[in-house]
């Protein structure tokens, strides 16, 4: 195993070790605006197999400050922080290698390459990370990958940013009272 893919793997478990460790912390770190916005979204999107709901952060904070703000910070975290499964991939670690749907996942990212990236970064679902380990093992430029994921997780992160910011008047009228 040559040392960048030794390299890759170690931070990928460094990342995923300091996520973990910071999950109970949310709160404090929210409480910084867009700058903690960003690092949250990049600390869900780091952990390959433990839940943190980046979105649904991006959802409440989409109702406190600005929609499209909340999205670019969201999204550049979430793809940076989408760069464990892509490390992981390329440590040649096979994380996935026995899941019919990766074998799936890395035909289309060998066919369709930035595009199948930006679909699977846009779209709400647990795959992602599988689909960072495809770019990863296919050897993707990762400038190229991160470039795809982004313009994904930004969509997406202002999808929900919105849903969050109109959503509150949409309840308290539903309610009849006023924020």
């Amino acid at each position: 195993m040559t040392l960048a893919r030794v390299a890759s793997l170690l931070t990928v478990a460094a990342v995923i070790a300091l996520a973990y460790s910071m999950r109970d912390r949310a709160d404090e770190i929210a409480a910084y605006g867009y700058p903690g916005i960003f690092l949250l979204s990049l600390m869900a999107n780091a952990a390959l197999v433990l839940p943190i709901p980046g979105v649904a952060l991006t959802f409440a904070m989409g109702a406190v400050f600005d929609p499209f703000a909340v999205a670019l910070a969201a999204g550049s975290g979430a793809a940076l922080g989408e760069m464990t499964g892509y490390l992981a991939g390329f440590s040649g670690q096979g994380i996935a290698d026995n899941f019919a749907f990766y074998e799936r996942l890395t035909r289309w990212m060998a066919r369709y390459g930035g595009w199948t990236v930006l679909v699977m970064a846009f779209v709400p679902n647990p795959f992602f990370d599988l689909a960072g380990a495809a770019a990863g093992t296919l050897k993707m430029p990762i400038l190229k990958f991160l470039i795809w994921a982004w313009v994904g997780k930004t969509l997406k992160m202002l999808v929900f940013a919105l849903a969050g910011a109109h959503s509150v008047q949409w309840l308290f009228d539903l309610m009849g009272s006023s924020p």
